[in-house]
């Protein structure tokens, strides 16, 4: 066993390699970040379902209550696209263009020769000058895959940048903001960074009235965080040298979980800025979302970051975009932004800086067997209301049987207000008229689910209506044996039809109401959404819920 001073020698170890390793995220710290929004471009590609004129709108105005002041809001092709429209739409607005960017092609085109065209201008600089917008992303590619470097050396690639960088100036707007973006960088810097260099350096020193606003790139999701982040430390040593102040933004895709570690190892490492859509949607897997590395900086104490942007609109906003573009919600397990990403799990402990706070939302708290009784009673009363019921030992008896559940192979959820109300129920609560009303008001979202109900509800009225002809959603203990529980009990007059129906009866007025039933129709739905028709949803209903919870009433 080691003896003290060894003890305290790791100690003192331990504590300078940690400080010497969280000593570069104090650079997040106190980053003026430069955001250029690709939310409306981004989103959209690999999508199913492509963006209309309306939900680039709708994209648009989300976008511009997170505060972000610069936005790409076009990639123009030959073709006469939805952007095209869209595009003459948002000027005719009168909108204030000076934020506004879009893609162009560095040349019209290679050919198989792999020399690019030097003498036409790029489409997307044409569709740009008509539509009226001057900020322009020039992509640029370095690698050998698109162009033959023999036949068409760097000198010419270099000057070819140049004379569209002019002519943006002269064509587009004396204050055009232009940005070059390296697009192929991953596949270039492992046998030609000298490329990469060559043009940093060039670009530089160009005259200060064309030098661009920026530089971009972009990461496929193949490489390690250290190894991007390199490339930010290289290319701004370039400038630096050169004493060329412009933005550096990087742009990171998803493929094999690395995407937000490597935004901000690249932002610790030189690049200022991140061009990025404000959720994860994208071509393939998604890529880093500025949500995320906003936040990140935030919880890490950036104060510029909150005075720059709406940041505790930017949880709304990438939910938005995300059903926008999807046409469902986020991943539940999404950070920041998806459905659990405020929940508390273990314990009420808040983190040292807690999202559910800083969004001003209600953080859920999740019911699992690892709850704690506080954290049972806590979601209670969330959802019910103060109730004498709600102690310390019905919690302790609902997780109980939580347990119990698992030992019998039944695998059941408790967060929904049905699932939690029938598990109060089966531990020895009674449910309340307020249980009811919460869960009768809570609605079907499912089509299917909702069908189903129907079909139960047209029996449940063939009922109502055969007692005083007329409909009031209450049917008589008989008349809901006859209709609902006969094949599950032998007899109306027996004690189990009495036990059965007094657990049902929450307002015991003599009567089941139809929201009473539907209590345990919602639990039977939540529980097993797979039902195959309404008559299985009735079996689980009785089977799975109402008989329990008559045995458990009678202890």
């Amino acid at each position: 066993m080691a003896c003290a001073e060894e003890i305290q020698a790791l100690v003192k170890s331990y504590r300078g390699d940690l400080e010497n390793d969280l000593a570069k995220y104090e650079r997040l710290r106190d980053l003026d970040i430069f955001v250029l929004d690709n939310s409306i471009r981004e989103s959209t590609v690999g999508q199913l379902r492509a963006h209309t004129l309306e939900s680039k709108w709708d994209l648009y105005n989300e976008v511009k209550k997170c505060n972000y002041k610069d936005i790409i809001v076009a990639s123009f092709s030959h073709m006469t696209r939805v952007d095209d429209v869209w595009m003459k739409q948002l000027v005719d607005t009168g909108v204030d263009r000076c934020g506004l960017w879009a893609f162009s092609e560095i040349t019209e085109g290679a050919g198989a020769s792999k020399v690019p065209d030097t003498e036409t201008v790029p489409v997307g600089l044409r569709k740009m000058k008509d539509a009226g917008l001057w900020n322009v992303i020039f992509e640029v590619d370095l690698s050998d895959v698109i162009y033959d470097f023999d036949k068409f050396p760097m000198e010419k690639m270099l000057q070819l940048i140049k004379k569209w960088l002019v002519w943006c100036h002269t064509n587009l707007h004396h204050d055009s903001k232009v940005c070059v973006s390296f697009r192929d960088l991953a596949e270039t810097m492992p046998d030609h960074p000298d490329r990469v260099f060559m043009t940093v350096d060039f670009l530089a020193k160009l005259p200060a009235n064309i030098r661009p606003y920026g530089l971009m790139y972009e990461e496929p999701g193949k490489t390690m965080p250290e190894e991007c982040g390199n490339w930010a430390k290289y290319i701004r040593a370039i400038m630096n040298n050169n004493n060329w102040k412009a933005h550096l933004l990087v742009h990171v895709h998803e493929k094999y979980g690395y995407c937000d570690a490597t935004a901000l190892q690249c932002l610790m490492d030189g690049a200022n800025g991140i061009w990025a859509s404000l959720c994860i949607e994208g071509a393939s897997m998604g890529a880093a979302s500025s949500t995320v590395t906003l936040m990140n900086l935030v919880r890490m104490g950036n104060k510029k970051v909150l005075k720059k942007f709406n940041c505790s609109y930017l949880r709304k906003a990438a939910i938005k975009i995300t059903q926008i573009t999807t046409g469902i919600d986020p991943h539940i397990k999404q950070p920041i932004y998806g459905a659990r990403a405020l929940d508390f799990v273990f314990n009420l402990t808040k983190d040292e800086f807690d999202l559910a706070t800083f969004f001003g939302e209600h953080a859920p708290v999740r019911i699992t067997t690892l709850s704690s009784p506080e954290m049972i009673l806590k979601r209670m009363t969330y959802l019910f209301g103060q109730d004498p019921q709600f102690t310390v030992e019905i919690a302790r008896n609902m997780k109980e049987k939580m347990l119990e559940d698992l030992k019998s192979n039944r695998k059941e959820e408790y967060m929904s207000e049905s699932g939690l109300a029938i598990l109060f129920d089966r531990a020895g609560g009674k449910l309340s008229e307020k249980m009811r009303d919460v869960i009768a008001q809570k609605k079907e979202q499912d089509p299917y689910h909702q069908r189903l109900i129907a079909e139960i509800r047209k029996t449940w009225n063939c009922w109502d209506l055969n007692e005083e002809g007329k409909r009031d959603n209450m049917l008589q203990y008989d008349s809901f044996y006859n209709g609902f529980m006969a094949p599950y009990f032998g007899c109306y007059r027996c004690s189990d039809t009495k036990r059965a129906l007094k657990a049902i009866d929450m307002d015991a007025d003599g009567q089941v109401d139809w929201t009473e039933f539907c209590v345990y129709l919602k639990w039977a739905i939540a529980q097993y959404p797979n039902v195959k028709d309404s008559q299985e949803l009735l079996d689980i209903a009785f089977r799975k819920g109402i008989i329990p919870a008559m045995r458990d009433g009678t202890k």
